[in-house]
This record gives structure tokens, C-alpha cells and sequence, in this order.
């Protein structure tokens, strides 16, 4: 026996482990979603227009496929088009896409707490309890229903106060929203006037343009650099700090009136679920998280809900026709002496109908809000590795040919059967889906109905401009889809 002869099978059979490795991660490089070819350091930075990112990572499903890749600096990004690969992704392989990017912005804010941007444990438990308990909200005295009901009356009120003048709605609509947040997690709502309550809508109106705007993608690229440097960052943390000093004031008054026998809304019940828990070392209902959690209900609920609102007025002043017709089927099912309910919904069929395609043409979070993926996984023949950023192109589900007749039509035909009944289309995800879809779903789409029946009920709405001239495009360069401001006159029916 001659060792030499073993020492060189054992450097040939190592040499061809590795040569073999190589050629495995070769084999996975190549096999990378398609896209542009990356430069050094920078990626695709300087070939993405970073103010209109919903255009490009659409065009990037046109040219590259279904599932392509881009290169933030060093950061994979894949961009999902189209509802087949969406679902396929968020349902089918949900075990690898449920998870949050790391995105500097909501680590640098909420240090890693709250159910939006966590990951693991941490967030399935709040996430399982905020359902939960929007879900079961029958605190103290008014159901969440009766709450919006209220609020709605408050709205028609405040219109009514307007009449006789063309005026712009939009931040009416921001009050009334934001009040239906503050009745469930604070309790009370507030007066409109009020000062603080203003400032408070304030802050978190300028806090979520800031986080949705092009400059938080473009800080994401170097945030230990740009952090240095003056910008639209030190907005953003200033809102942030106030933000939780007023939220952390609210939690100390709940504190001294709590009755754990009778919780008045979501502060009062994760309270309680704090104390019953205060013996576990490893609980997640700590103060850091009921705080980030508050903030991610204000933000996320706010300022999408009432976009939609003020965006669907302004689509019902564009089709007078649409209106009228859905005035007569909210005559006839509820009459003008009570007010909206949800389970008049359902013996609604057209007016279902028309707010479905509200939701689907104005495509309020065109890019959906980014997931990561888990762990590396090969998905459709392509390699993506653990921590890829995944944006869900929301606006190419919602506008999916395969789906939807004439996707850039606004037309409720849409989510009507040959009958006239209403009918449900799969690819309609506008709050996304699976294990990650909005946890306030319910409650926006109870607002947009009730809202939107209860002022077409009341009042006849007018434009400052003739129909043929009201411009329903949204608003350019922005991460989310607002309309283009547009006044409006009321009148009792």
C-alpha cells in the first residue's frame, strides 16, 4: 500500500468537491430571475426611476417575465407581476414568502417591534391578537359597526355645514377615517376642530407620505451614510418621537381607569392580556409593542381608507349615471329613515359591485408592502436566495387582463354576472393575500360601505368641473395612488 497514491485520490476527490460546488452555485447564479445586468456596488440604481418605481417594476414584467430581479445596491429585490404568480408565491409557498424585509426606515422607528414589520414568533402573536380583537369588538357599549355608523353621521354634519359652497373633502375624509381608528383603539372619538387631535392627523399624514415616498427607497440604499446628512429622515423620526409620546399619554390614562371585566377598546384588552401575562419572562404583550402596534393601526388604516374614500367620491362625480343607479338600489333596500348597515350589503348587489371596482381601479399600494423570503428556495425554475426583498405588484393583479375585461376601465360590470347578481373574481386583492394580507381588511372595507352608502343616502353630490373634465388618473411620482384634488358641493336629497 503506497500513500502517495491515496494522497492523490484524495486531492482528486477534492478537487472535483469543489470544482462540483463551483459549478452548483454557478448553476444557481445563472439561474437568478431574469433583469437588468447589475453594475458593481451600485446594481440597478442608476437605471430605476426611483419617483415612478410602480411603472418600471411593471414594464419589468413585460420585458423580463412574470418573476424578474432587480439590484438595489446590494440588496436582490424580485418583483412578482400577474395574480397566478402571486398567489402561487403567497399561497402555495407561503412558508417561504411570509416574511418582512429589513428596511432601514421601520427598524431605525420601531426598533424591531409591532406586527408589520417583525417577523417570527413576535409577529405572529400580535398579529393573531389584533384580529382577534377587531374581529370580536363588541367593547363596552357599541359594536365596530355602530361606531362607523356614528362617524358617518358626524361626517354628514360636518358636509352639511359646506353646503352652500364648492369645497375640497378630502381632509374631511381624513377626520372621519381617522376618528373610526381613535374610537377603536382609544375609545373616543374627537371633535373635528379639536387641536390636538388635528395635529395629531397632521403628523401622521406628512409620517406616511415620507414612508411611501420615493426617498425612503432611495435612503434604504445607505442608511448609515445618509442618516449623517440632513434630510427628509429627520421629519420623519421628530413625527415618530411625537407620535409615541401622545400614544404612550393615552396608554397611562388607560392604565389608571382600566376594568379588566369590561374593556373599552384595543389599548384596555392588550392591557389586560399584559397582566394576565406578567408572570411569562418571554411574553410579547410589553408597552414597545403596544405602542408600534397603535402607530401601525393609525398609519396603515388612516390614510389608505380615507385615499379610497376621497378617490371613490370623485369616481362616482365622474359617472353621474353609475351614482344615480346606485342611489335607487340604496332607496330601495334601506330607504332614507335608518341608517346603512353591513347586512344590507349582500341585497346590494350593484352597489357591492361598484365599490369592489373602487378598490380594484384605484389601486390605493401599487407595489403591495414588500415580503421576504425565508430561506433559499428555487420558485418557478428560478434561484432566489434566503432575505430577497419580494414586492408583490399589487396594481398588475388588480389590473390582470386574464382577470378582468378591460382592466383600465373603470366599469362594475366587472363584478357582475350576466344576471346583474354580484360575483366574486379571485384575483381582486387589493388588501393582499395570505398569511401576510392586511389585519384591518374588515374594517376598511366596513368603512368604505357604510361611509359611501350613508352619504349617497343623504346627499347629492356635485363637482366644481363637468364629468367629461374630472381627471381620475392619480397623482404622479408617488409610491401610493392618490387623486388629483377636486372640490365638491352637497345637497339634502
Amino acid at each position: 500500500m503506497e500513500l502517495p497514491g491515496y494522497g492523490s485520490l484524495l486531492l482528486v476527490f477534492m478537487l472535483t468537491f469543489l470544482v462540483t460546488k463551483w459549478i452548483r452555485r454557478k448553476g444557481q447564479q445563472l439561474k437568478y430571475p431574469p433583469g437588468p445586468t447589475p453594475l458593481p456596488l451600485l446594481g440597478n440604481v442608476l437605471q430605476i426611476d426611483f419617483r415612478n418605481m410602480v411603472d418600471e417594476f411593471v414594464k419589468f414584467g413585460s420585458k423580463y417575465g412574470p418573476v424578474s430581479m432587480a439590484h438595489l445596491g446590494p440588496k436582490k429585490v424580485v418583483i412578482l407581476n400577474g395574480y397566478d404568480v402571486v398567489r402561487e408565491a403567497f399561497l402555495e409557498k407561503s412558508e417561504v414568502f411570509s416574511d418582512r424585509p429589513s428596511l432601514a426606515i421601520p427598524k431605525m422607528v420601531f426598533s424591531g417591534y409591532g406586527m408589520i414589520f417583525t417577523n417570527g414568533e413576535r409577529w405572529k402573536q400580535m398579529r393573531r391578537f389584533t384580529l382577534s380583537t377587531l374581529r370580536n369588538f363588541g367593547m363596552g357599549k357599541r359594536s365596530l359597526e355602530e361606531r362607523v355608523q356614528e362617524e358617518a353621521q358626524c361626517l354628514g354634519e360636518e358636509l352639511l355645514k359646506r353646503r352652500d359652497a364648492f369645497f375640497d373633502p378630502t381632509f374631511l375624509f381624513s377626520l372621519a377615517v381617522s376618528n373610526v381608528v381613535c374610537s377603536v383603539v382609544f375609545e373616543d372619538r374627537y371633535d373635528y376642530e379639536d387641536k390636538d387631535f388635528l395635529n395629531m392627523l397632521a403628523l401622521m399624514k406628512e409620517t406616511f407620505y415620507l414612508v411611501t415616498s420615493p426617498w425612503s427607497q432611495i435612503f434604504d440604499l445607505a442608511p448609515n451614510l445618509l442618516k449623517h446628512f440632513p434630510g427628509p429622515q429627520d421629519r420623519l423620526f421628530k413625527n415618530f418621537d411625537k407620535l409615541k409620546e401622545y400614544v404612550m399619554e393615552k396608554i397611562k390614562e388607560h392604565e389608571q381607569t382600566l376594568d379588566e371585566n369590561c374593556p373599552r377598546d384595543y389599548i384596555d384588552c392588550f392591557l389586560i392580556k399584559r397582566n394576565q401575562e406578567k408572570n411569562n419572562p418571554n411574553t410579547e404583550f410589553k408597552y414597545e409593542n403596544l405602542v408600534v402596534n397603535l402607530m401601525d393601526l393609525f398609519l396603515a388604516a388612516t390614510e389608505t381608507t380615507s385615499t379610497t374614500l376621497s378617490y371613490a367620491i370623485i369616481i362616482l362625480l365622474k359617472y353621474p349615471k353609475i351614482t344615480k343607479k346606485m342611489q335607487d338600489e340604496i332607496d330601495h333596500i334601506i330607504g332614507n329613515s335608518r341608517c346603512p348597515s353591513l347586512e344590507d350589503r349582500i341585497k346590494m348587489p350593484f352597489t357591492d359591485a361598484v365599490i369592489h371596482e373602487i378598490h380594484r381601479f384605484t389601486d390605493i399600494a401599487p407595489l403591495g408592502v414588500p415580503r421576504a423570503t425565508s430561506q433559499d428556495t428555487v420558485f418557478r425554475g428560478y434561484y432566489i436566495p434566503k432575505g430577497a426583498t419580494v414586492f408583490p405588484m399589487i396594481t398588475s393583479v388588480l389590473k390582470d387582463s386574464k382577470y378582468f375585461k378591460d382592466p383600465k376601465i373603470f366599469d362594475p360590470a366587472h363584478f357582475l354576472d350576466e344576471h346583474g347578481n354580484f360575483k366574486k373574481i379571485e384575483a381582486f386583492i387589493p388588501f393582499s393575500i395570505g398569511k401576510r394580507a392586511c389585519p384591518g381588511e374588515g374594517l376598511a372595507r366596513m368603512e368604505i360601505f357604510l361611509f359611501l352608502t350613508y352619504l349617497l343616502q343623504k346627499f347629492d353630490l356635485k363637482c366644481d368641473k363637468e364629468p367629461e373634465d374630472i381627471d381620475i388618473s392619480p397623482v404622479p411620482n408617488r409610491g401610493s395612488y392618490v387623486p388629483q384634488p377636486y372640490q365638491i358641493s352637497v345637497t339634502l336629497r
